[in-house]
């Protein structure tokens, strides 16, 4: 998927998740495959409920495995990771893979000081003392840009900002020098100029250690400025990805089309109305057949003999670029030619 030389330093091979509930089988994500090089990052953009987070959440092993079924080929470094047992995965997250979530009142404990948190997971992976733990902890403050951090590391998480609060959560992912890092749309609680701190944290994070980042976002404004490629994900599978410039300049499915035409651009003009996606992301429980999006997508009819209600379309990616959809190049030329001519003016 990238578009470096370099092996992928995390390879998904046809990942498919399910989860058993008391109405059904849940196809949380359903045939999913990309890879990622260390010192890229990958951007997954898609509605709440469209498999971003699932996925993530897979390949560090955080699933209910009673009740999920999962199959396809997690290679983390060339490690299998959906074999691995649950001691090897312990051993991998915080040390060589790393999670930042959403909400990080939610996921720091209230009982204990910051800089606790972050000492207990790095004393975890390498049996340094408390106090070589607290000096850490101090020196990842500092890292992530929290103003007197020998003071700051002995305050407990209400006592922090939402901003800092993120930036606290970010020292604790990075405090062993993880090579995969997962943002779990980090900074969707935050006002803008904090946002642009914390991306701008991340890319400084990278460029020093060559971690290899996967963002997910529904917003992609957010992805506009961090991602190298972007894959974007509807009703648990991948419906397009390419390079962030091929993504969002050239969009070659109707629901990426129908993201960016539902956020405002900076380079049209500013009178062009933003045209949400009609209707809701669809039930996995019961998800339609064929196309996933063809129920919502203004183009389904312009494809004859109801091929999107009754085939899958395939994603064939060359070079990296691709997106799974019934409509011919020559269809999409002219269909999405409108969208493009009204954004780019």
């Amino acid at each position: 998927m990238t578009s470096t030389d370099q092996q992928p330093f995390l390879s998904i091979r046809d990942l498919k998740v399910h989860f058993s509930t008391e109405d059904g089988i849940v196809k949380a994500v359903d045939g999913l495959s990309f890879d990622l090089a260390k010192g890229q990052t990958l951007g997954i953009v898609g509605e709440s409920g469209s498999g971003k987070s699932v996925t993530n959440l897979t390949i560090l092993g955080l699933h209910d495995r009673d009740r999920t079924a999962i199959e396809g080929e997690i290679l983390l470094d060339g490690e299998e990771l959906l074999t691995a047992s649950e001691k090897e995965l312990e051993r991998l997250r915080g040390n060589k893979m790393s999670m930042i979530f959403q909400d990080a009142l939610a996921s720091l404990s209230p009982y204990h000081t910051i800089g606790t948190q972050i000492g207990e997971t790095y004393r975890k992976h390498t049996g340094c003392s408390k106090s070589e733990a607290r000096k850490r902890a101090i020196e990842m403050l500092r890292r992530v840009g929290i103003p007197q951090p020998d003071m700051r590391v002995d305050d407990y998480p209400h006592q922090f900002s939402g901003g800092m609060r993120q930036r606290a959560m970010i020292a604790m992912a990075l405090v062993c020098d993880p090579e995969l890092l997962i943002a779990d749309e980090p900074t969707t609680a935050l006002d803008v100029t904090v946002q642009a701190q914390i991306m701008d944290l991340l890319k400084d994070l990278q460029q020093e250690f060559g971690t290899a980042i996967i963002f997910i976002t529904h917003d992609l404004g957010v992805i506009a400025d961090i991602a190298d490629d972007v894959l974007v994900m509807y009703g648990g599978r991948c419906v397009e990805r390419g390079t962030k410039a091929e993504v969002l300049r050239d969009p070659q499915h109707p629901y990426t089309l129908g993201l960016l035409g539902s956020m405002p651009s900076l380079h049209g003009p500013v009178d062009v109305p933003l045209t949400p996606i009609p209707g809701s992301p669809p039930s996995l429980l019961n998800p339609p057949s064929g196309c996933r999006f063809h129920p919502r997508c203004a183009f389904a009819e312009k494809v004859a003999g109801g091929l999107c209600s009754g085939e899958r379309p395939v994603l064939e990616v060359t070079d990296g670029r691709g997106s799974a959809c019934h409509l011919t190049g020559e269809q999409k030329q002219e269909l999405f030619a409108d969208f493009a001519g009204s954004r780019h003016h």
